[in-house]
Order: structure tokens, then sequence, then C-alpha cells
């Protein structure tokens, strides 16, 4: 295809966020599950891929999109149109039968799609400002299901949802920018080119997308950024500064400053305000002061560094601060005493102990997830299904874990160069008991624990039930351990220096959910939980193929959180984990 055409093709992230609006308004107009999860499922597996839908579409046409796992003839064929037009004309048809702003209702923490029909239908809301207008003023309560309470919840939920919404996921985030950084640097007036503020240092959310560039041609650069393909508009341009929205909606600002400049620029566009407040404090002591030109010598204001941002740092005697550590909690003291911690990094990763399979609620079969592991260099990695007392996952029976049991035994023969490990995601119920009997679970290579429901239960409870599952002598791993989902769901109420204190006890990991909207632990509980002497397990929980390479998401969080390589069990070799497991050399049964 042209270049010319190339260019204004819409990106997955923009035909994942349509397929789900799809999903969404057919939801909202009360269609099948079956044909609502059918859009979901390809907007999820799309988010995941880590090709471009353009790229794969000009290898094989529609036939190739149809051979993407999760992708019919029909989704097919909209991507087909999408590519080829930029836009949707089904989506179009839907917008028009029912306004749009109800997929944005949607985003409220517990207001699904029924509900948002019935105030639809009965009351003609069709905005969040409209619905909690009815919730303040009771316009609700008469409503078939509704009552007092209830508005009560939806106010919850609005005020969440605005906390939020103006937040973007780092997995959202991070692909663009890494495209728009990449596309900079083949310019030939632009020296250096990097990202810069909160995603530089993989905060879990981030407001606005930054990127510094070095040129001694500001100009040519900006022109260049404004040019690119996501780009949508160009909100504001100065000197050496431009915004940019893009396509799909985000801001992106980029600043040039001169080469001799970057280092210094770098250093002050990516620490926290904390941060870099403590490092000028730090710099008056040695009648030095740092700004993002450079580091001058007082009073005479000599420029002494800033080419890099190793010059700034050494200038006060301190080792170059790793960019995640950023945030003024420690890191300039460690640095100080030579105590930075040595951050673990994707590298040291040697299995995924928490996959799903179509065996119960996700895409590939075991066969598509020994693939993927060993296209990651992974030394093993544990298909971790559901349990059946989560029957809506499909959570297997019994005799289905005994048979995928032997089907992960066949699989093993298959693939010798990798270890299959034989799993179990079990459910944590009210009383801290899981499924299935002592001498299954002991035929187990790791059991995965989880709190699938009750998470409106109070601090107590939900801290018990969680104490019980670790205290069980054959769970290994409580999995996602505070529940948040991120912009949608927040922690439940748990004891977590209980928990810290009885998973250290009992040597029962904790999970590091790698999964984009989860990433829980988040950081700083995981710097309590090491602290505590507890292990982590960084998992994907990954219900595609594609998104074991979620496992990025997962070591950054785990380097925000000051981990290290010992600290996490999926580091190690395999009859290291073993052992650690308590299986010794055992193979799966």
């Amino acid at each position: 295809m042209p270049e010319s055409d190339r260019v204004t093709r819409m990106e997955n992230s923009e035909i994942a966020a349509a397929l789900l609006e799809i999903g969404e308004l057919l939801e909202i107009a009360g269609e099948s599950v079956f044909r609502v999860g059918a859009y979901e499922r390809a907007a999820i597996t799309i988010r995941s891929l880590s090709r471009d839908l353009g790229d794969i579409y000009d290898e094989g046409s529609l036939k190739a999109l149809q051979s993407i796992g999760g992708i019919g003839k029909s989704t097919a064929e909209k991507i087909e149109e999408m590519l080829t037009t930029g836009r949707c004309g089904y989506l179009e048809e839907l917008r028009q039968s029912l306004p749009a702003s109800l997929v944005t209702m949607i985003q409220i923490p517990g207001v699904g799609p029924k509900k948002i029909k019935l105030f639809y239908d009965e009351l003609g809301i069709e905005s969040i400002d409209q619905l909690e207008e009815a919730a303040k003023t009771g316009g609700l309560r008469e409503l078939k299901g509704m009552s007092a309470k209830s508005e009560e919840n939806i106010l919850k939920g609005i005020a969440a949802y605005h906390e939020h919404h103006e937040r973007i996921l780092l997995s959202d985030a991070y692909p663009l920018a890494a495209k728009i950084v990449g596309e900079l640097r083949r310019h030939p007036a632009l020296e250096q080119a990097d990202m810069a503020g909160s995603l530089r240092r993989f905060r879990e959310t981030i407001g606005d997308i930054d990127v510094l560039a070095s040129s001694a041609a500001p100009e040519e650069v900006m022109d260049a950024f404004e040019s690119l393909p996501q780009v949508a508009e160009v909100i504001a341009r100065g000197a050496t500064k431009s915004s940019v929205r893009t396509r799909a909606g985000l801001q992106v600002d980029l600043r040039v400053v001169a080469p001799h400049e970057y280092g210094a620029a770098l250093q002050y566009f990516t620490g926290s305000k904390a941060h870099n407040i403590h490092l000028r404090e730090l710099a008056r002591k040695h009648d030095l002061k740092i700004s993002e030109y450079g580091v001058f010598q007082m009073p005479a204001e000599k420029r002494i560094a800033g080419a890099t941002e190793e010059e700034v740092y050494a200038t006060l005697g301190l080792p170059l601060i790793p960019a995640v550590l950023r945030e003024d909690t420690g890191e300039i003291e460690a640095a100080a005493e030579g105590r930075l911690p040595k951050l673990l990094g994707v590298d040291d990763i040697c299995g995924d102990l928490h996959v799903h399979t179509n065996w119960s609620d996700a895409m590939p079969t075991i066969e598509q997830v020994a693939e993927a592991a060993i296209e990651l260099g992974y030394a093993y990695v544990a298909i971790s299904d559901h349990a059946f007392k989560l029957p809506v996952a499909g959570g297997l029976t019994p005799q289905q874990l005994e048979e995928q049991m032997d089907a992960i035994a066949a699989a093993n023969e298959k693939y010798p160069e990798i270890t299959i490990l034989a799993g179990s995601e079990v459910n944590i119920d009210n009383d801290g008991n899981v499924d299935f009997d002592e001498e299954l679970l002991a035929r187990l290579d790791v059991v995965a624990a989880s709190v699938h429901a009750g998470f409106g239960q109070d601090r107590a409870q939900i801290t018990a039930r969680t104490i019980g599952a670790i205290e069980n002598p054959h769970v290994e791993i409580i999995c996602h351990p505070t529940g948040r989902i991120l912009g949608k769901r927040d922690p439940f109420a748990i004891d977590l220096d209980a928990v810290f204190k009885a998973a250290a006890e009992h040597n029962t990991a904790l999970e590091l959910n790698s999964f984009p909207d989860r990433l829980d632990l988040k950081d700083d509980y995981l710097r309590e939980a090491k602290r505590a002497g507890v292990k982590i397990a960084i998992n994907t929980d990954a219900h595609h193929a594609e998104q074991l390479r979620f496992v990025e998401y997962g070591v950054v969080t785990a380097q925000r959180g000051w981990l290290e390589a010992e600290d996490v069990i999926n580091t190690y070799p395999l009859e290291k984990l073993r052992g650690w497991l308590g299986r010794g050399s055992t193979p799966s049964l």
C-alpha cells in the first residue's frame, strides 16, 4: 500500500476502542451476551497485539485478520473498513440509534448497561451530569430495582469516575509515546529524544504524555512532530514547545532543548516535583544551582554540567538514580549511602505462574501458551485456569482439572524446550477455604488463590479470608491481593500489614499482577511487602497468548517498588522454584 495511504490508518488502540464501543452500545441495546462478548474479546485481543493490524492486513488482507484468535469474519470486515477508510459505518449507525454519551456512563463503577438502558428509557438520562442530578434529587429511587441506597452508591461511583477518568493507563500511553519517540529519532535534525515526566517514571497512570528532544533546529523537529500520522490537531506551539492531540484523544507535549542542556532538562522533566526540590536543596548546600538548563556553580553562576543526567547527579556526589525511583521516597539518601537497589529487569523473569487457556475463560490453547512462553525465552509457564466455584469464568471441575493435567503432560512431551506446570487459580470463599480437595491440590505444581467475590465485605472478613488461604499448605500464591481495577474498581478493604505478616510466616508469595488495569500489588505496597520478608510472583494473568508480554508492566512496577531479582520467585531457575514450591524435582502428574 502506498505510504500516503498508510499514514492515515487507524492505530490498534483506536480500532480496539471502536470495537469495544460497538460491544457496549449493543449491550445497552439489549443484544445477546454472545454478540457483545465477541466484540469485547476482539478489542482485548487487538489491544494485546505486539504488531500493527495494518501490517498484518498488508500481509494477507481479510484472511490475515481472521487468522488472529478471537476475530471472526464479521469483525475482520469491520477492521478492514477501519484500516482502509478510517471509519466504521456500523459504529456510526449504532451511535445514531443510541447516544454515544451512554458509553461513557458505563465507566461509572457500579452502573452497568442494564441500569443505563433503564435510566435512558424511563427518564431520558443520557449523560453523567444528568445521572448525577437525578441521583441527588431522588429521581432514580422510584424506578424498578432502585432505592435511596442505590442513588447513594451511584453518586459514589460518579465521584470515583471523576477522580480517575482524567488519567491514562500506562499501557495506553507507553506504546503511543514509544512510537512517537521512535519516529522523531529518525529525523536528521534531531540528536536525542526520550519520554519524560511520569511516563518515564512508569507510574501506573499518567496525565499528558511528555517528550523531550534536543536539536539545533527546534522548528524542524516540531514541524516533524506535528506532521506525525498519530496527530489529529495542534493545540499550541511556541519557540521550543509544541502540544498536540492524537487521534486517540491523548495530549502529547514536545519540548526541544539545546544539546548541551539535554541531560539537565531530562532530569528536570523526569523527576517528581518532590524529588527535584530535594535535589535542589542538596545542591544549595554545595553552593550549586540545578535547573532545566544545567548545573551552575554559585555565586558566579558558572555552568559546570548538564549535557547528561549522569553529570547532573555526579556534581552532587551521587550515582545516576534510575528514573523509576525518582519520587523522593528515600532514593536520594540511598544513592548517597550506596544503597540503591539492583533493580530486576524483564530478562530476569524465567516464567509466568498465572496464565489462562481455553479450558476456562481465555482464548489460547495450552500449546499456544507454551509457544508464546518459548518465544519469550521462558524456562517454564504455569497453566492456572479458574476453578469450579467460579462458573461464570468456566471454572474447571475436579474431573476437568484431571483431564487438563493429562493434556499438560502431553504438551510437555511436545515442547521439551520448556516445562509447562500444572496449576489452578482457586477461589477463596467466605471462610477462607479454596476449591478442590487436598489430594488433588497436592498433585498440582502450583496453586494460586484469589478473592473473586464479596468485594464489599468489611476489612476484617476479607482479611480473614485471605489469611485463611495463606495458611492453607497447598496454596503458594495469593493473586491480585487488593482486587483493584484501575479507574473501575477501588481496592477492597484489607489489612495488608496482617496479610504481609501471615505471608512471610507461611512462605506464601503475593502476586504482582501485570495486567495493565490491575498492577496489583502496587508499588508502595511492594516496598512494604519486601520489608516484611514477603516473596513476590510477577504474573500476567494472561487470557490471550500475546498478553504474556504484559510482564513488562509488572517489571517496571516492581522496579518502582524497589524489588530485586531475589525478591521474586519467578526469577528462580526451575529446580530452585520447585524447591521453593515444596515440590522438589517431581515432574507434573
